[in-house]
């Protein structure tokens, strides 16, 4: 994920890559890796959309333990011509949309602790590859990725990159897909989290609405606890063609438009779900 402020860290290269040094891995390491896979490959069939779960098998990430970069990304590459590329944790927006913009997805190459599983602050090599990586090996998911870098590189020169960042988390990260068999995820924020994977379609909690790409833009989101809304989009290819638009209008109208608060319903929005917000009253 990128950041913003951030200097090269000692070891990296300019383009903020490092050696995954897969083999320093321990075996504890490993084990932490196998431990959060089979807990997620229990509640995602049924909750995972079906790129996902054909993401997961094409690149074989059970294994035994955290994927080699390299191994995988020949895999990938075959499919849709992206590649993983180790970084130090986030990156700057600049070089983390250079890198989308050119197929390389910057996954960070270390892994929580074994009493980190439900929770950690900095995304780890679980986040990034078991949550991102399977999208990336569906079509039209890769090109969306791709146009969100190149979209990334326009918003930073327009001064737009606030907007531009709520599209990524309540589409990459937090996104729900409508099909014929119901809601389903897959963002990445969800599918690498038990208990989100849970919430996100189950707890009467959260509203559930769906996506509109200005909407969306307008809208705050919460980095600390889960969502209180979940956009969802009807398809991927709808995703992308949306994403593949002049934003430049968009853009202009959002000059005068003031944020929707988070657990809002506003004129227009469809509405899958009016959700009771008790999870994050409880939690205020």
């Amino acid at each position: 994920m990128a950041a913003d402020g951030l200097q090269l860290p000692p070891g990296a290269k300019a383009d903020w890559t490092i050696d995954q040094g897969w083999d320093s891995y321990t075996a504890e390491e490993h084990a932490t890796w196998v431990t959060l896979y089979e807990r997620q490959s229990q509640v995602l069939p049924g909750r995972a959309c079906d790129a996902f779960l054909r993401g997961t098998e094409a690149l074989d990430l059970h294994g035994q333990g955290i994927p080699n970069f390299e191994r995988m990304s020949e895999k990938l590459r075959a499919l849709t011509g992206w590649t993983v590329v180790a970084v130090p944790g986030l990156v700057p927006d600049e070089v983390f949309f250079d890198h989308l913009a050119n197929r390389r997805f910057p996954a960070g190459n270390f892994i929580r602790r074994p009493d980190q599983l439900d929770y950690l602050t900095e995304p780890d090599v679980f986040h990034d590859v078991f949550g991102h990586v399977p999208m990336l090996t569906d079509p039209v998911f890769a090109d969306y990725m791709e146009a969100y870098g190149k979209g990334g590189q326009r918003a930073l020169g327009l001064g737009r990159l606030a907007n531009l960042a709520r599209l990524y988390w309540y589409t990459v990260e937090f996104g729900l897909m409508q099909t014929q068999a119901g809601l389903r995820i897959y963002g990445a924020g969800i599918v690498s989290s038990r208990t989100e994977s849970i919430f996100s379609l189950e707890d009467g909690s959260p509203n559930r609405l769906g996506f509109d790409l200005e909407r969306v833009m307008r809208t705050p989101y919460r980095i600390d606890d889960f969502q209180q809304v979940y956009f969802v989009i009807p398809s991927l290819e709808h995703l992308l063609e949306k994403t593949l638009e002049n934003f430049d209008p968009m853009y202009a109208r959002l000059d005068g438009a003031s944020d929707i608060p988070i657990a809002a319903i506003a004129a227009g929005d469809e509405v899958f779900t009016t959700g009771t917000q008790a999870y994050a009253k409880a939690n205020a």
